[in-house]
């Protein structure tokens, strides 16, 4: 298998970013990290091994991006408005400078982002704020409830990364419009710990009619890798 690492500097972010690419051709695949998780977290977890034989057929590359969880929302020593804007400031460098890179790299019509656990939220916020330039998200277990980060601050960084506030007002016939032509799940677990984010958001998204899967796995299904690793296999 095709195997690549690469590192350069972000104007977005300020810092080097690093980041893996699997696989010499085929549909390209968007991986977000789970919580403060690094881009070579779907490799050392067995979902790149899992996913092998379709990424050396050439059916799909990978491209696993890096995060910045631990200066954004999990970083308990700035305020809040900080938190949020490190996270603005990770959408751009996957948006302007990330996504341009994949597709100087393949040259299919479409992309795919998805991610676990907080990867999950990661992979459907970028898409719904993205449908010009992602055409479908799974999310795998995803918590979508960016409250718990912001210790009740609101601003626009928040507000425009929050599925449950921007969402429910979403009337702009651009976003709609794209929105509604993207391939989106939401897979969950029977008693996985984000079922009820998933179960939340699918009714914000049908009552907005925006199409997607809410798809809540049975016989004890959690939160964890191994039940990823099989969503993996169903959904691509």
């Amino acid at each position: 298998m095709n195997r690549e690492y690469h590192k350069w500097y972000s104007h977005a972010l300020g810092r080097d970013m690093e980041f893996l690419v699997y696989g010499h051709a085929g549909a390209p695949l968007l991986v977000f990290p789970t919580s403060m998780g690094r881009f070579y977290q779907y490799e050392d977890f067995g979902m790149i091994q899992t996913f092998s034989q379709r990424i050396e057929s050439g059916q799909y590359q990978v491209f696993c991006v890096d995060s910045v969880d631990e200066e954004s929302w999990y970083n308990k020593g700035v305020p809040p408005s900080q938190r949020a804007r490190r996270h603005s400031q990770y959408d751009q460098y996957v948006a302007s400078e990330f996504v341009p890179y994949i597709r100087a790299r393949n040259h299919e019509s479409q992309l795919t982002t998805t991610g676990c656990s907080f990867g999950g939220y990661q992979c459907i916020n970028f898409a719904l704020r993205h449908p010009d330039q992602v055409t479908g998200s799974v999310s795998m277990g995803g918590g979508f409830d960016m409250d718990q980060f912001v210790d009740g601050f609101h601003d626009d960084d928040v507000y425009f990364n929050s599925p449950f506030q921007y969402l429910p007002n979403l009337c702009d016939p651009w976003y709609r419009d794209r929105i509604r032509h993207q391939r989106l799940v939401l897979a969950t677990g029977e008693v996985d710990i984000c079922r009820a984010d998933n179960e939340r958001l699918s009714g914000v998204m049908s009552a907005k009619g925006i199409p997607h899967h809410l798809d809540v796995w049975g016989d004890g299904t959690g939160h964890d890798w191994p039940w990823w690793k099989q969503m993996l296999l169903k959904y691509f």
